[in-house]
C-alpha cells in the first residue's frame, strides 16, 4: 500500500502542530509527501503524488484543503482513471470531515495510526465510503467538489467570520463558526430581520420537482452525518445522496423548533407547510442572487446565480 501526504502548511492552527507533522515523516522516508503553502499549489501537488503511484491519500489540512484535493482527484481527474483512498487528519481551523470520520485529534498520531495500519494489514477496518457532493453553477458550469455546500445565513456566516476572527486562526475555524452561527440562528428565532438575516428568494427543483419560489434563510446540503458541534440537522427521507435542509422566512415557531432540527429530530409541526424543507435528493437545482460556500470556499453574489447539486461520486475515506 503506497502512502502519500498532501500537506498544507498554512492550514493549521499553529505553527508547533506543522512542525511536529515535518518532525514525525523525517522518521517515515517510505511516505511519499509532498507540501503546499497555497491551493495554487494542490494541482501540482496531486500530480506529483498519483505520479509516485499513491493509493492512500492523507490530507492534513482543514475542510478547504480537502475541497480542493476532492475537486482536483474527481473534477479534473488528477489520478487518472482511478480514485484514491482518502483519509482527511485534523491538521485544519475547521475539520468537519476529519471530525465525522472519527479522526484522531493529533494529525500526528492520525498519521502514525495510518501507517501502523496499512503496515498490518488492517486499513479496511477504518474505511467509511461516502458520496462526494458535485456544486456545478454559473454560465461557464464551473464545479466544485467537497462535503458541505451552504447557502443564504450559512454563507453570510462564514464570509462574517472570516472578516471578524482574521488575524485569529482558532476563532475561524469550528469555534468562530459555531458562536456566529448560534447568534444568528438566536436572532431569527426571536424574529430580527434585515441585514445578515435578510431572506433570499430561491427558485428550486428538487429531483425535477419543483418547490416553489419562496424566500429562504438557510439552505444547507451535505453527504456527512454530522457537522460543527456535533449538529445533525437532517431529518429527510429518500435515497439520494444530497441530504438537503431549507429553513424558510416564515418558518413556524423557529424558537421551540430549533433545538430538534440541530439535533435530526424535529417536533411533530416540523414540516414543509410550517416552512421546513428536509429531504435527500439525487439533485437539487437552484436559482438565486446569494453567494454560497463549498466547505468554505466562497462563491460570491451574482444575478441570476445558478447552481446543480449532485452526489453521484463515492470515495473510499479512511479514519486517520
Amino acid at each position: 500500500m503506497r502512502l502519500g501526504l498532501l500537506n498544507n502548511l498554512r492550514a493549521g492552527r499553529s505553527a508547533d502542530r506543522v512542525s511536529e507533522v515535518l518532525q514525525f515523516l523525517k522518521g517515515h522516508p517510505d511516505v511519499v509527501t509532498v507540501e503546499t503553502d497555497s491551493a495554487r499549489a494542490v494541482p501540482e501537488a496531486l500530480s506529483e503524488l498519483a505520479r509516485q503511484d499513491v493509493e492512500l491519500l492523507a490530507i492534513n489540512g482543514g475542510d478547504g484543503t480537502v475541497q480542493h484535493a476532492l475537486t482536483e482527484i474527481l473534477g479534473h481527474r488528477a489520478f487518472e482513471d482511478r480514485v484514491p483512498m482518502v483519509a482527511p487528519l485534523r491538521g485544519g481551523r475547521t475539520n468537519m470531515s476529519a471530525l465525522d470520520l472519527g479522526a484522531h485529534r493529533n494529525p500526528v498520531k492520525g498519521m502514525a495510526d495510518l501507517i501502523a495500519a496499512a503496515r498490518e494489514g488492517t486499513l479496511e477496518e477504518r474505511i467509511t465510503p461516502r458520496n462526494v457532493l458535485r456544486a456545478e453553477y454559473g454560465t461557464n458550469r464551473d464545479f466544485l467538489y467537497g462535503m458541505f455546500f451552504g447557502g443564504g445565513m450559512i454563507y453570510k456566516a462564514i464570509e462574517l467570520n472570516h472578516r471578524l476572527f482574521k488575524q485569529n486562526a482558532r476563532s475561524q475555524g469550528v469555534f468562530g463558526a459555531t458562536l456566529i452561527t448560534g447568534g444568528l440562528l438566536a436572532r431569527a428565532a426571536i424574529g430580527q430581520v434585515g441585514g445578515i438575516l435578510e431572506a433570499n428568494k430561491v427558485q428550486m427543483l428538487l429531483d425535477g420537482e419543483p418547490v416553489g419560489n419562496g424566500e429562504y434563510r438557510m439552505i444547507i446540503a451535505t453527504s456527512l452525518h454530522r457537522l460543527f458541534a456535533g449538529m445533525r440537522p437532517f431529518w429527510g427521507e429518500g435515497p439520494g445522496g444530497v441530504r438537503l435542509t431549507a429553513l424558510t422566512s416564515t418558518a413556524y415557531r423557529l424558537p421551540a423548533a430549533a433545538p430538534g432540527i440541530l439535533r435530526g429530530k424535529p417536533r411533530p409541526f416540523i414540516c414543509e407547510g410550517a416552512g421546513y424543507l428536509s429531504r435527500n435528493v439525487k439533485c437539487a437545482e437552484m436559482r438565486f442572487d446569494c453567494g454560497f460556500t463549498v466547505d468554505g470556499e466562497l462563491v460570491h453574489p451574482e444575478p441570476g446565480l445558478s447552481v446543480t447539486l449532485t452526489a453521484d461520486d463515492r470515495v473510499q475515506f479512511v479514519r486517520a
